[in-house]
């Protein structure tokens, strides 16, 4: 798994948007709720997203895999090496974390976001428009992420 490969996955689900925050941190979000967060610089976590209570019992225990620092009391998990799960597998679990929280957000926003009408919270005008120049903004972060010290 590499950072562009996690981008272009994420991004393909409906009205997923991408967002830099906590200074390095990518964060990937429906209706304005994380559902995947992935460090730009090195950190002891390369990966981390939401699970459902079962399936983290069951990663947790796979070697690499830990609960998420801060956010395992919300079932999420945290992958220590970019090889911890194949592709495949991931991408399923991604997608899970991604419907998990959609399934939690407002009807209305749900009905907006499956006919594409908002990629971001209800009511905002302008979305396209930022989400693009967003996307600018973090891609550039990750080719200058590549260069950059590691952080202590």
């Amino acid at each position: 798994m590499d950072a562009e490969w996690l981008r272009k996955l994420c991004l393909s689900f409906p009205g997923t948007t991408e967002q830099i925050q906590w200074g390095y941190d990518l964060l990937f979000k429906v209706g304005g709720k994380m559902f995947a967060i992935t460090p730009l610089e090195p950190a002891p976590v390369c990966l981390s997203f939401k699970a459902s209570p079962e399936t983290f019992a069951e990663l947790t225990e796979r070697q690499n895999i830990i609960p998420a620092p801060y956010l395992a009391r919300a079932q999420w998990v945290g992958l220590q090496t970019r090889d911890a799960l194949g592709h495949d597998e991931l991408a399923e679990l991604l997608r899970e974390s991604y419907e998990m929280i959609l399934a939690k957000l407002p009807k209305k926003m749900q009905e907006a976001i499956a006919s594409g009408r908002s990629a971001g919270r209800a009511g905002r005008g302008g979305a396209g428009r930022r989400k693009k120049e967003r996307s600018l903004e973090v891609a550039k972060k990750l080719r200058v992420g590549k260069k950059r010290k590691t952080r202590r």
